[in-house]
């Protein structure tokens, strides 16, 4: 099995250790490839590159227009292997070949989206006094250092570098450990369209090596991350140090709330989807529901009847709806979560088990999961679980529900199902999220912002807010007059 490579100033290298990491397959355990695994020297020499290539080299010479061209190259040599990119996705990720064909097709329009945002009006100019030109313009951040999570490892890695490369910044990039195969497909398409060395760059290995020296390096002008609201804490910590810019989109623990208005078969169909797709490995995902009293009798049984049909297998089959949690370590966090809410008291309503027959021992499967009989301070309600487990929490009045909404330290998403469309309204600009929807649960667009309150993170990505993260404002006064200004006497 040929070792797969790291990608630094335009050549594909070895790390310098020599060390390298099996990369299995969720579903089955086997090693389907074996990668280089970077270091922190590793990453000097990326962050290096990246840092010469910003100020020295051709690319911030380079137009708009040429930035925008290199984007639509890559999308359309990577739209040429959509089929194959979303099997590698799947076997490396774990989730349903359906759900991975979604993702590779929104990382093409992201390169697309932000190839068409290069090019659009950058500045501004002011009518000021004293025969002055004054206007601002907007410049490249610079160097950024990007770590990415192993829910979506391609999509949440294209969102991160087309805006950066659209802006002009250069890039060191560190997928998830155990999630690197598509974004080293990427690294191919990116080799073969001709960018110049040292724009993108691609480190593999571990967050408290690589990922450490991107947050720490003084090189480095921003840090982006996606993942644990306890990891992003560190590295801002880190980052702190230099003053360096920072992104992060952290955890979730998003709540769905359901009033008894809301039509009923729409919201039991998106209160599965919500925590169940993608195996409730979503940051997002719509991880407490909160349900009038008065649909308790009705809604309860037939959102566990339908969970318990759920398709769960590998994610290659066509029939599976929930494939395997990332690695053996994740499953038995899920499963640990679920001793801890039968021990504070909640009802174990559905799953809450390993899933061992049908071929299915050597993956790491979990039944989807459903807790009843919840108080707010359980902690199912207030972790996020990061798996297949959904905690209920009832409620009888709107204050109520926003106040349960609201109570706890995240503030990534949430939704509200109701046919009253003004009540649809009133609570959710009450829920203190950023990202939200009413009577649908989880679509979201490359046209608009993506980020949370509270400890689910700072600033925005997608749309022109995710593009603005990466650029710098400048403001710039010309003289239209030349002569002295005759404020000293001699």
């Amino acid at each position: 099995m040929a070792i797969e490579n790291m990608y630094i100033n335009g050549k594909w290298v070895s790390a310098m250790s020599g060390e390298m990491r099996d990369i299995v397959n969720p579903a089955n355990g086997e090693v389907i490839a074996v990668v280089t695994e970077g270091s922190n020297a590793d990453a000097a020499a990326a962050i290096q590159a990246a840092r010469t290539a910003f100020d020295q080299g051709a690319w911030p010479e380079m137009h708009a227009r040429e930035r925008a061209d290199l984007l639509h190259k890559i999308a359309d040599r990577l739209e040429q292997r959509v089929e194959e990119f979303a099997k590698l996705e799947t076997l490396n990720n774990g989730k349903p070949l359906r759900e991975a064909e979604y993702d590779i097709t929104d990382s093409i329009n992201q390169f697309r989206y932000y190839a068409g945002l290069a090019t659009k009006p950058h500045g501004v100019t002011y009518d000021v006094p004293d025969q002055i030109q004054a206007m601002v313009v907007r410049e490249p951040v610079g160097v950024v250092g990007q770590i990415i999570p192993w829910n979506y490892p391609l999509v949440m890695a294209t969102q991160k570098i087309a805006p950066a490369i659209a802006a002009g910044c250069t890039v060191i990039i560190k997928p998830a450990e155990q999630t690197p195969l598509t974004l080293i497909r990427l690294f191919e398409i990116i080799d073969e369209v001709g960018c110049p060395p040292g724009v993108l760059n691609l480190v593999l290995g571990l967050g408290a090596t690589v990922g450490h020296e991107l947050a720490s390096s003084p090189l480095v002008d921003k840090v982006a991350f996606t993942g644990g609201t306890e990891t992003g804490i560190k590295i801002m910590k880190t980052a702190a140090e230099t003053i360096k810019k920072v992104g992060l989109e952290l955890g979730g623990k998003s709540p769905n709330i359901v009033f008894a208005d809301a039509d009923f078969d729409t919201a039991v169909d998106y209160a599965l989807f919500g925590i169940f797709a993608n195996q409730g490995q979503v940051c997002s995902a719509g991880s407490r529901l909160l349900l009038e009293e008065s649909l308790v009798e009705t809604f309860i049984p037939e959102m566990v009847r339908r969970a318990q049909l759920i398709e769960v297998g590998d994610g290659m089959q066509e029939t599976t709806e929930m494939g395997p949690l990332i690695s053996e370590r994740q499953m038995q966090r899920v499963l640990d979560y679920i001793e801890i809410g039968k021990n504070e008291g909640a009802t174990l309503l559905c799953g809450g088990y390993r899933i061992m027959d049908n071929g299915l021992d050597r993956g790491n499967f979990v039944a989807p999961t459903i807790f009843g009989d919840t108080t707010p301070d359980m902690r199912i309600v207030q972790e996020e679980i990061f798996g297949p487990v959904l905690a209920i929490q009832t409620f009888r009045t709107e204050a109520e529900a926003i106040a349960l909404a609201n109570g706890t330290k995240f503030g990534l998403a949430g939704a509200v199902f109701t046919s009253d469309v003004a009540k649809a309204h009133r609570v959710i600009r009450k829920i203190r999220a950023g990202i939200t929807w009413i009577n649908t649960y989880h679509p979201t667009f490359n046209e608009a912002p993506w980020g949370g309150y509270k400890q689910s993170g700072i600033g925005r990505e997608l749309g022109t807010y995710g593009f603005e993260e990466y650029l710098e404002t400048k403001q710039i006064n010309v003289s239209l007059q030349t002569a002295p200004s005759g404020w000293f006497r001699h």
